[in-house]
């Protein structure tokens, strides 16, 4: 039978050294692209998501067309991707499908059970845009008593050699600057802000932009402030700036926010890297370089490495280790429904009308929005993971399963019991107060513990403790937490659990 190879490129997998790409042999292989509805629509994913798809996919076949791939590019099909592609390998007659390792385990298995039924071969490589494969980390896990991101951060420093001196010691002495980095803005805000790189929509763009307003006009969020790299050269002119004009204070601010200050210093490289137009190994480089030549601060550029190598890398190995136990994990059994003002920040606390508010106009919020306000509240309120994590899934730019699902059940939930985190991250409106100016003219008060004008983020803490006092003073991390409740009266304690109650019962008028 004459070999037929059909090479299916994934909308999160645009990249030219894709490992389905390498052993290109143009008399027997065909490049394959699939536009589906269903990946914009089991989760009801934020118009901007699904117009960065589109636009980014769009311009890589145009790109690969003109290096004379012979492709095939399937636009606007209703059906799934797994329904799409088994046409074409039929239609085609194909006897192999080639492809690189999906980023969301539920299409992983879909493709593995579809070449079973059609009795094909499958050739599924490992994704080599990642520093680690997933059988690397499989192997680095099967010693470890605890996975913890700080000692997989340090084997890939010494594996690679990054910020390492000649004795093999991380140069400065630490391995990471947590102490010098992660402040507040002062009192009087964050002053001038070298505002990310933004780019105008094109032609194919806007061509997207009335698809989407046309097929999902019913999603959540906007295309007003679309501005999105969706090219490789965008992405490359993306990096090169941040490491230029932003990396040198982003350490220092990394977890601080401000009313209106939606990217503040951050990268805004997530989606660039997780589409696959940046090679992780090109953007650390680029900081190294700035490093050494134009002498940044260690502790920015050490955090900033730390989150790509570590951290990116940490949680992918993490979610194929963990799933598919991963997506049901409900530690404490929560149940709550997720409030509607998720969906339209029509609440009156000001840290989560803020972080929505952006949310929806960019499809973007960075990660101490998104785990200590966002997430933090989701945790305390005691709702449903499996809503809280299709929510992230659905309306933030970035968020592929395999770096969502990790973060979000693991790091802000606790859903999966502390598989890969020491604690539970929760926090009262004291914390938000400290980190923003959100607590500014918001009618709830971060110091009030329970009653009309008592912050929820501050009650539901103090409930939350009460309730796990037990477990959490097993934990040493927790346990000046749960000390503090010592200093609370039982009339007070009572007058706290009577007042979260109240809320509990009703999020969605908070």
């Amino acid at each position: 039978m004459k070999i037929k190879r059909i090479i299916l490129i994934l909308g999160d997998q645009l990249d030219l050294q894709n490992a389905a790409l390498i052993s290109f042999d143009h008399k027997t292989d065909e490049v394959l692209m699939i536009e589906s509805a269903h990946e914009s629509t089991y989760v009801w994913s934020h118009k901007a998501k699904i117009a960065l798809f589109l636009s980014a996919m769009r311009h890589f076949a145009q790109d690969i067309s003109s290096r004379k791939y012979p492709l095939t590019y399937i636009k606007e099909s209703d059906l799934a991707i797994q329904e799409v592609l088994r046409k074409q390998l039929v239609e085609k007659n194909a006897t192999h499908l080639v492809c690189v390792e999906p980023g969301e385990w539920r299409l992983k298995v879909a493709l593995e059970k579809l070449v079973q039924d059609l009795n094909i071969q499958l050739v599924m490589h490992d994704d080599t845009h990642f520093y680690s494969s997933n059988t690397e980390f499989s192997e680095w896990v099967a010693d470890k008593k605890e996975l913890r991101l700080e000692y997989f951060y340090r084997y890939m420093r010494k594996k690679h050699q990054i910020l390492m001196d000649e004795t093999s010691q991380p140069v400065g002495g630490q391995w990471n600057y947590d102490d010098q980095n992660r402040r507040p803005y002062s009192k009087k805000g964050p002053g001038f802000i070298n505002e990310p790189v933004m780019f105008a929509p094109d032609a194919i763009t806007c061509e997207v932009f009335e698809f989407v307003e046309r097929k999902y006009s019913n999603h959540p969020g906007t295309l007003k402030h679309f501005a999105w790299p969706v090219t490789r050269e965008q992405a490359l002119h993306a990096l090169d700036y941040f490491v230029t004009y932003r990396l040198p204070s982003f350490g220092l601010y990394q977890d601080a926010m401000w009313k209106e200050t939606p990217f503040g210093w951050h990268s805004i490289l997530s989606s660039c890297l997780n589409l696959k137009l940046l090679n992780p190994r090109e953007v650390v480089q680029r900081a190294l370089e700035c490093y050494k030549n134009n002498a940044l601060d260690l502790a920015a550029v050490e955090g900033f490495i730390r989150q790509v190598i570590g951290w990116r890398e940490f949680v992918r190995g993490v979610y194929y280790l963990d799933m598919p136990q991963m997506a049901a994990a409900n530690f404490y059994q929560h149940q709550r429904q997720l409030p509607a003002w998720y969906w339209n920040a029509d609440t009156h606390m000001n840290c989560m009308k803020d972080a929505i508010d952006q949310t929806l106009k960019y499809g973007y919020a960075h990660h101490i929005q998104r785990l200590m306000v966002t997430g933090n509240f989701a945790l305390l309120a005691e709702i449903l993971p499996q809503q809280v994590s299709e929510w992230y899934l659905a309306i933030y730019i970035d968020a592929i399963e395999w770096v969502e699902l990790p973060n979000v059940a693991g790091m802000a939930l606790f859903a999966n019991g502390g598989r890969f985190t020491s604690k539970p991250y929760i926090a009262s409106g004291a914390y938000i107060k400290r980190m923003s100016n959100y607590c500014d003219g918001c009618q709830y008060k971060p110091e009030i513990q329970f009653g009309e004008n008592a912050c929820p983020m501050t009650t539901l803490y103090w409930n939350f403790l009460m309730k796990h006092q037990h477990a959490l003073e097993k934990n040493s991390r927790t346990r000046l937490m749960t000390a503090n409740l010592s200093r609370i009266s039982e009339d007070k304690k009572v007058l706290i659990k009577a007042h979260a109650n109240k809320l509990l019962s009703a999020l969605d008028s908070i």
